[in-house]
């Protein structure tokens, strides 16, 4: 029977480790195998975006730049893939579009050549100035539906996006079912559905974790789908991937036959499987087959960010609370698709709500949410939380990167001191809690980084909260970690001076000196100090930004007066109910 090959997105360097290794697999672990799987003929191999590039500079001190360009040497044929959150590139706010176009640049010219875009709230908006730069840099655009289910989504809503991207310029059309909710008749449905109305191929993007995906991607292939991603057996399953064995085997000599060389498949994830248990410390409990994703829709790595959040604050057997919470929590701000940000936003708001209170608290991220700061919100918010966190005004209705100044030029005088390249300028940009020390790590040239024996990374993982280390016992090298009470999530008082410190955060103590403590509602470790000893401040006044889960956690004054003593410096780690500072 006449049909099409089917090709094939290789997952497994990018959101393969990221589902199932919290993104911890280092650069020289890639490599040895990068020769086999340049000659496999993978339609594209995913390997750079998500959280790879955070996590490079957060975890494993690798310069993320020259990840990609150690292994393009080693794989020239094989095009290399990258995810893109829109405006939010791989961090976790909008940036201003000059900042936007010359990520771009610098990572076309790193050697990227295909780029995944997506809005977390499918605000189309949001992507027009990173497709109009991929193209102008002459890579492929690849314009990324986030497919959810609700109320205000429907498979009528998603073919209008997929017209809409295509009308934007984009060369193909993504499906991406981030939570692997999609099941195989809705997946049929649409898919047959976009390809009626747009002439672009499509990409199918789905995760194993309710188990639905191996069917959906058969359905998927007699509505007419072009590619999909597939992730090496040995890193497939659970919160990752269709392994990609398994679907080059199912498919071979059909009319959707991949052409892919099955025995080289297996040499590869032979290889995958022995690596795969060097990062044993950093493995997601959820290897096997979740339905409650169905109910909750985070995708798989949020839950383990989930579970740590409460055990660092003593709370996991609140686990199920939490899950109850985070759909009410969704519906009420508008049902949003859970992809980052979005699912950290809305995962941390219902830790919050159940530990706290409902919107006792409301994060900051959450709050720019709300205001429309990440783009229009699918549904209506909850007049309630929108009444609490905006009072009488309305959420933005333009694009938000409209009412950004330009931040290149500025940013390059800032950082002129610290960064000496482009890319690290851009390191700054994107991740301020952490580029300096990253570069001052980093020290050595990137190419002598990759030794086999040395510490790696000793901070904070956001999956697990732990240090990581790498150690050698009887000449074999391990990884290991040690926990810590780390920073776990990301708060800002909705109305500063309305938020009660509940019992569990010991309420600010009176001391001696009749000056009250004020003390750290969550863990985390303190970014900036807004204020010295002897400054007079109002309550409600900014004093003390934390940093938490990668965000920033603002903490409030809830009384006026007089700083009286600092408890904590800026880089020093804070448990809940630390000390921050008196008030007097």
């Amino acid at each position: 029977m006449p049909g099409k090959k089917i090709g094939i997105t290789e997952v497994v360097l990018r959101d393969g480790h990221q589902s199932i290794l919290a993104t911890r697999m280092k650069t020289e672990h890639m490599l040895p195998i990068a020769a086999k799987m340049d000659k496999i003929g993978y339609w594209s191999v995913e390997m750079w975006g998500g959280a790879t590039f955070d996590s490079c500079i957060r975890f494993l001190n690798e310069d993320p730049w020259e990840r990609v360009r150690l292994l393009k040497k080693v794989m020239p044929k094989t095009p290399f893939q990258m995810l893109l959150r829109g405006q939010n590139l791989v961090g976790y706010r909008h940036y201003a579009d000059d900042l936007v176009e010359k990520f771009i640049d610098l990572a076309c010219d790193a050697g990227i050549d295909v780029f995944r875009m997506f809005d977390a709230l499918n605000d189309t908006r949001n992507l027009q100035t990173c497709i109009k730069r991929v193209k102008k840099n002459g890579k492929h655009a690849q314009g990324a539906i986030c497919y959810t289910t609700s109320p205000v989504h429907s498979v009528k809503l998603f073919i209008e996006l997929a017209k809409r991207v295509e009308d934007m310029g984009c060369d193909s059309i993504c499906v991406k079912d981030m939570a692997g909710l999609m099941a195989p008749w809705p997946a049929f449905e649409l898919i047959s559905g976009i390809k009626q109305v747009v002439k672009l191929p499509v990409h199918l993007h789905t995760h194993t974790t309710a188990g639905l995906a191996p069917m959906t991607v058969m359905k998927a292939l007699d509505a007419g789908v072009d590619m999909m991603d597939t992730a090496i057996s040995s890193m497939a399953m659970g919160p990752s991937h269709s392994p990609t064995e398994t679907i080059v085997a199912a498919l071979k000599g059909t009319q959707y036959d991949t052409g892919l060389d099955l025995d080289a498949l297996i040499e590869i994830g032979a290889y995958f499987t022995e690596i795969r248990k060097e990062y044993t410390a950093f493995e997601s409990t959820f290897t096997g087959v979740d339905v409650n994703i169905l109910k909750a829709q985070l995708p798989g790595g949020m839950i383990s960010n989930l579970e740590s959040q409460l055990r660092q604050q003593n709370a996991y057997h609140r686990l199920p609370e939490v899950m109850e919470e985070l759909p009410k929590c969704r519906e009420d701000m508008g049902f949003p698709p859970l992809v980052t940000p979005t699912s950290q936003i809305v995962g941390t708001q219902a830790v919050l709500n159940v530990l706290m209170g409902r919107y006792k608290v409301i994060s900051k991220e959450a709050q720019a949410l709300i205001e429309g700061k990440y783009g229009k919100l699918p549904g209506a918010l909850n007049p309630e939380l929108k009444k609490l966190a905006l009072g009488d005004k309305e959420p933005i209705s333009v694009r938000p990167a409209d009412l950004l100044e330009p931040e290149w030029e500025r940013l390059k005088k800032e950082v002129a001191g610290k960064a000496t390249r482009d890319e690290d300028v851009i390191v700054f940009a994107l991740f301020p809690q952490v580029a300096e020390q990253y570069l001052k790590k980093r020290g050595s040239p990137p190419e002598e980084k990759f030794k086999k024996d040395e510490v790696v990374a000793p901070a904070p993982k956001a999956a697990s909260h732990a240090s990581a280390f790498r150690v050698t016992v009887n000449g074999k090298p391990y990884d290991v970690r040690v926990d810590e009470m780390d920073a776990v999530t990301s708060v800002a008082p909705s109305q500063p001076s309305a938020v009660q410190p509940t019992p569990a955060q010991a309420a600010p103590a009176r001391m001696p000196t009749d000056g009250f403590v004020l003390r750290s509602p969550l863990a985390g470790s303190v970014w900036k100090l807004n204020c010295q000893p002897g400054q007079a401040i109002k309550e409600g006044d900014l004093v003390v930004i934390l940093e938490a889960m990668k965000m920033e956690t603002e903490v409030f004054a809830p009384k006026g007066g007089t700083i009286l003593s600092v408890s904590a410096k800026p880089g020093d780690k804070v448990n809940n109910g630390d000390p921050l500072l008196t008030i007097g």
